[in-house]
């Protein structure tokens, strides 16, 4: 992601129309259509603003403690009809309560909470983080 890391800053992703073209771009680059979005931490300043613009074009989210939850209404999350899954680890104290209190706004949402995982749970607990990750996409159409 540009910006973060070790990779430069994008004049592009500055603003949030800017992030979200530039995530389109990503996808039309890579042929993808329907994808489904996995957005993790920091990743959220990207996702989310993509997801409220262009959820039409996803077969489903999935939001694994993302940043900036906090930055929408409640009323711009139930405008998206995109099958979402809200996913954490119990021992994530900030980010995994603070994005359910804001995405469990979205109408088509379930929530899984890895047990005995940080806010990396993908990290901390790889067979429940997958097992969640697994059965939400198995219920895709």
């Amino acid at each position: 992601v540009p910006g973060y890391g070790d990779s430069p800053p994008a004049e592009m992703v500055v603003t949030v129309q800017g992030r979200v073209a530039f995530l389109d771009h990503v996808l039309q680059e890579l042929g993808m259509r329907r994808p489904v979005l996995v957005s993790p931490s920091m990743s959220g300043r990207f996702a989310l603003p993509f997801l409220l613009a262009r959820g039409d074009r996803l077969a489903g989210f999935v939001a694994i403690a993302p940043v900036g939850t906090k930055d929408y209404a409640a009323e711009q999350y139930r405008r998206v009809q995109t099958p979402t899954l809200i996913l954490y680890g119990d021992r994530d104290a900030s980010l995994g309560p603070q994005a359910l209190q804001s995405l469990r706004h979205l109408p088509g949402h379930r929530v899984a909470v890895v047990p005995d995982a940080g806010h990396a749970c993908y990290l901390d607990k790889p067979e429940d983080f997958h097992r969640a990750l697994l059965g939400f996409l198995r219920q895709l159409k």
